[in-house]
């Protein structure tokens, strides 16, 4: 058997045993979107919902002052492609992206948060109607929306909530 194709074998082994300890952890997958969310739970106090594939939302809020809202929790590499926009109805989005992806050829790019942005829903859909984007899958971002809905590690101008000591904290561990 040619070297590499045993390594892969080997890595992939020890990768899935990884996957397994992080799912055990979760109490979900191992998948971006599901380690996003948890996280996510634990920093915002957010009751995710039984099932993964609930219509429109992840959870709600337990406390603050978005308490009993509903949040759509999104985790990206880079939000730069742009976030994904369902049909169904939740009060905000909350979206968690790791830096912007290295230019050239294919590289790993390591799991980090490096941004958390926060948006109403119905405010965010209003300035994309009235800009004429396209509403669904990939939906486009300007980088003025990230900076206003940026809650980390910087506060946007329009940032809707101030996270504490704690919350910061919490997140740098995942930088």
């Amino acid at each position: 058997m040619n070297g590499r194709l045993a390594d892969l074998a080997s890595l992939l082994r020890d990768r899935d045993e990884i996957e397994r300890r992080i799912a055990g952890i979760t109490g979900r997958s191992a998948r971006q979107g599901d380690i996003g969310e948890f996280i996510a739970a634990h920093v915002f106090d957010i009751e995710l919902t039984s099932t993964t594939v609930e219509a429109g939302y992840d959870g709600w809020f337990r406390s603050g002052p978005l308490e009993g809202r509903t949040v759509n929790v999104k985790t990206y590499g880079s939000a730069a492609a742009g976030i994904d926009i369902s049909s169904h109805a939740c009060d905000y989005y909350l979206v968690l992206t790791g830096p912007p992806k290295p230019t050239g050829p294919v590289q790993h790019h390591r799991w980090s948060i490096s941004a958390i942005y926060l948006f109403e829903t119905q405010r965010l859909l209003a300035e994309f109607i009235s800009r004429g984007v396209r509403i669904g899958v990939a939906t486009s971002l300007r980088a003025g929306d990230l900076a206003a809905a940026q809650l980390y590690p910087v506060h946007g101008a329009h940032a809707l909530l101030n996270l504490t000591a704690e919350q910061r904290e919490g997140l740098a561990r995942f930088a």
